[in-house]
């Protein structure tokens, strides 16, 4: 069933993007409102299943404007995918640079105010903006925050070219010690080649041992994380600490990833946080991806939980009426997908307490 009306997102990371898409498929009008200018995002590699364009576009594999491999991918790789599904859809108007300052609804909408007093109305509004999500403190503002889960994760990419010639790894790999495990995972390159000499390694460094510089840098403020370390904030120190754990801890060819991003700066620091949600609307609004669930990564289904959300809410839409069936419609995604938001997040818990108080 196909609907009309109109929504607000808020936040057009990959959560807010899918959930763009698929309500597109089902006739809505979508507003995309992104704070950010796509420079600075961070992500991970993560898992992307067959068809995924085509399966929340409606569209068939020859009209996809830009494919995306299935297999491990780069969070850039996929972003750049659903952004191009995003720019070819005359339903979806993406406006970047655009900071909401807050939300609210009456009977009839709902709405975001911009950072310039805009209002931004629709029929129903989607917080996809992450952990420290503004929406979620209108849905649930008795537990607005994401935690500190004790941990941060250092991430980064080489080149084979730039590592030499190994023995290619062809699977994820685990490696480290009781307060340091490294996840490694083989990526294709740049332009999708799997050719020698064209791929790349990713690799994201569990570290619970620095903490204090999580607090003296202000990532993290009290239990709540404000911020990843970026390349030119991690202290020269740093660098050189990790850069003799990676020698010592991790075997050829996963030191030789690190120490070549290291050598380049090119090192992120994101802090881990986590969310387990009581609920995930209310009235006219709804939480989807990191703004609704934070797991840890380790879980390595937080994507794939995005991508249900997009799709739960599409289909939960599509079965009520625009006007008076919104607040239903709603509630009925809530049913569907609330048990299993919170289900993920806690069959991570167990690991990130285990983990941090290895180095308490």
């Amino acid at each position: 069933m196909h609907t009309h009306g109109s929504a607000v997102i808020v936040g057009a990371s990959l959560s807010g993007l899918m959930t763009a898409l698929t309500l597109s498929q089902i006739g809505m009008r979508v507003t995309l409102l992104e704070r950010s200018d796509d420079t600075g995002r961070t992500g991970a590699a993560l898992h992307v299943p067959n068809g995924l364009l085509e399966r929340i576009t409606g569209l068939p594999s020859t009209q996809v404007p830009q494919p995306i491999t299935p297999g491990i991918q780069t969070w850039f790789a996929v972003h750049g995918a659903l952004r191009a599904a995003i720019d070819a859809d005359p339903r979806i108007e993406l406006r970047q640079n655009t900071a909401v300052r807050r939300v609210d609804q009456d009977a009839s909408h709902a709405w975001a105010v911009t950072g310039s007093g805009e209002r931004v109305v629709g029929d129903v509004l989607i917080g996809a903006d992450g952990h420290r999500s503004v929406v979620r403190q209108h849905v649930a503002p008795h537990k607005p925050d994401a935690t500190f889960a004790g941990y941060v994760i250092w991430i980064g990419i080489a080149d084979e070219e730039a590592i030499g010639s190994r023995r290619w790894p062809r699977d994820v790999a685990f490696r480290g010690d009781n307060t340091n495990t490294l996840l490694g995972y083989p990526l294709p390159g740049v332009d999708g080649s799997t050719a020698v000499d064209s791929r790349r390694l990713g690799w994201a460094w569990y570290d619970a041992s620095r903490n204090g510089l999580l607090r003296s840098s202000g990532a993290v403020d009290g239990n709540v994380v404000r911020h990843s370390l970026m390349p030119a904030g991690i202290p020269n120190t740093t660098y050189r600490e990790l850069a003799g754990q990676a020698r010592r801890l991790f075997p050829s060819p996963w030191s030789d990833a690190v120490l070549d991003s290291i050598d380049r700066r090119a090192v992120i620091g994101t802090p881990i946080a986590e969310y387990v949600p009581d609920q995930l609307v209310r009235g006219r609004l709804a939480l989807v991806g990191d703004a609704a669930h934070v797991p840890t990564p380790m879980t390595g289904s937080g994507f794939a939980e995005s991508l249900y959300d997009a799709e739960a809410l599409a289909e939960a839409l599509a079965a009520q009426p625009v006007g008076t069936g919104i607040d239903a419609a709603l509630l009925d995604y809530e049913g569907a997908r609330l048990r299993s938001a919170r289900g993920l997040v806690q069959s991570g818990q167990g690991f990130s307490r285990s983990f941090a108080a290895r180095a308490a």
